[in-house]
């Protein structure tokens, strides 16, 4: 291909010299007719094509491969065919005897005329959308896949992230909570993907049938909700664009806290931080432009959405309660009953007749069993035998001076000791744990071991007045003497000395 520069010298030549072409021609080496397409045009106008490509191996095959591309356009990405499956096919099934290369190079040439294009959009203030995205992170000493709700303002590029352990119906819902109050006010619609968490079906017609809890939460906030096409996650290009950037930015390195509190506390940090930026194609930082979406946003309501998903259940005979494959503990005064479980973000609460009878911290294992061991205890002072061997106390950690006064009600009453404990363990029912331990404390060195002193102790200690306690009024608290061990007294026993 011949250079600008020669085209410069010979338009020079030819225009301001007055050259003929035939004197160019033999001055620069070249043919009269370059000559003339040089005098045509200011600089090199590059090939153009004025035939068809002829394939003459591939041409007859060509109908065929654009058919097998067409029906890989209606399968999952990862099960359409590659270069090389479709030479194989060709050469198998039609009798194609050419080489990879044109296959691919057709292919390639194929897929590039057929490629989607999109159109540049506006946005309006005041309009959101939201989508949720995967991470790897480290809670708690444990890396696990955490999942992360972005909320995007397109018109200002403000985010809000919160992240998960689940992608599940009431984080989907705590993080428009979460997102509605950083950002002062609520949407007037949000664009989402066909998640399930908001879409319990799509009708023949098109129509969205709405998760139950998703339609309480749009009817609390009153905003508008808009879906994008079935696959098509360019819909809501903007979303899709702010979860990479969380990822690549908000969780790399591996971000490492204690709880999934902590590492909220520091992705909400990240999005104030960001909004100190200035993108391309602005002069305001997106904290100024956010200035705008939200006098475009609808007034908060005087109370948050409740984010939990409810479910009517029954009390098994082992006083627990199944909610999402796991086993949660009510009082055993409950057992058998008909109860609500209300499970939220982090908390799994047990209603009967509208009485929180029970709430536990939400386990994410599978087939968990969570306890708390005062939910039996009512149950083991009528069935002591099982005390022992009791589940929910196995992981029970109390002071040590509970072991002692076990082990000392034990030596004097046996089994009717171990009930005695068990009726002091219950005293936690209604008093704080420091309460009834300093109590506890008191009773080994006053030397009055038993229940009724213990609870006197604990009153005492409430009612901040000093303790009445005079073990001659009451002879069926015995006093226990314990001697500090000494020495020569060992020695005593050695020597034989009376």
């Amino acid at each position: 291909m011949y250079t600008v520069d020669l085209y410069r010298r010979v338009r020079l030549d030819h225009h301001q010299e007055e050259l003929s072409q035939r004197e160019i021609a033999r001055r620069y080496g070249i043919d009269r007719r370059t000559v003339s397409k040089m005098l045509l045009h200011s600089e090199p106008p590059g090939y153009r094509r004025t035939k068809p490509v002829r394939r003459p191996k591939l041409g007859p095959f060509t109908a065929i491969i654009d058919q097998i591309l067409e029906e890989d356009r209606a399968r999952p990405k990862k099960q359409r065919h590659t270069a090389k499956r479709i030479l194989e096919r060709l050469r198998a099934e039609y009798g194609f005897e050419g080489g990879y290369t044109i296959v691919k190079d057709y292919i390639c040439e194929v897929r590039r005329r057929t490629r989607e294009m999109f159109v540049p959009l506006h946005h309006s203030p005041g309009h959101a959308q939201a989508d949720f995205g995967e991470a790897l992170a480290v809670i708690g000493g444990v890396e696990r896949k955490v999942h992360f709700l972005v909320v995007d303002l397109p018109y200002s590029d403000a985010i809000f992230v919160k992240a998960y352990p689940r992608e599940t119906s009431e984080a989907f819902c705590d993080g428009h909570v979460a997102a509605f109050a950083f950002f002062g006010g609520v949407p007037q619609s949000i664009l989402y993907d066909n998640t399930k968490l908001a879409v319990a079906r799509i009708l023949g017609d098109g129509t969205r049938k709405r998760t139950q809890m998703f339609s309480a939460l749009q009817s609390h906030y009153l905003f508008r909700d808009r879906f994008g096409r079935p696959a098509k996650g360019n819909d809501k290009g903007k979303v899709e664009g702010m979860v990479g950037y969380v990822r690549r930015n908000f969780m790399v390195p591996e971000p490492r806290f204690e709880s999934f509190e902590t590492l909220n506390e520091h992705l909400a940090a990240e999005c104030a931080k960001r909004q100190q930026a200035v993108l391309r194609g602005h002069k305001q930082t997106i904290g100024e432009r956010l200035e705008d979406d939200r006098r475009a946003l609808s007034a908060l309501p005087s109370h948050a959405f409740e984010a939990c998903e409810t479910q009517s259940t029954r009390v098994t005979s082992l006083s627990l309660v199944r909610y999402r494959g796991n086993d949660y503990s009510v009082p055993v005064a409950y057992g058998h009953r008909e109860v609500v479980a209300r499970g939220y973000v982090d908390t799994v609460v047990i209603c009967s007749g509208g009485e929180e009878i029970a709430r536990h911290r939400r386990s994410y294992e599978r087939e968990d069993m969570v306890f708390d061991p005062l939910h039996y205890l009512a149950l083991l002072e009528k069935k002591i035998g099982a005390f022992d061997q009791a589940a929910p106390l196995k992981d029970w950690v109390l002071p040590d001076g509970f072991a002692t006064l076990r082990r000392l009600l034990e030596a004097r009453m046996g089994k009717a000791g171990k009930r005695e404990y068990v009726q002091v363990l219950r005293l936690l029912e209604s008093f704080e744990l420091a309460v009834v331990h300093g109590a506890i404390r008191d009773a080994l060195r006053l030397g009055a071991i038993g229940y009724d002193a213990v609870k006197h102790l604990v009153l005492c200690r409430i009612e901040r007045r000093p303790p009445k306690l005079d073990l001659d009024v009451y002879p069926y608290l015995p006093k226990a003497t314990v001697q500090t061990t000494n020495p020569s007294a060992y020695m005593s026993l050695l020597t034989g000395a009376p």
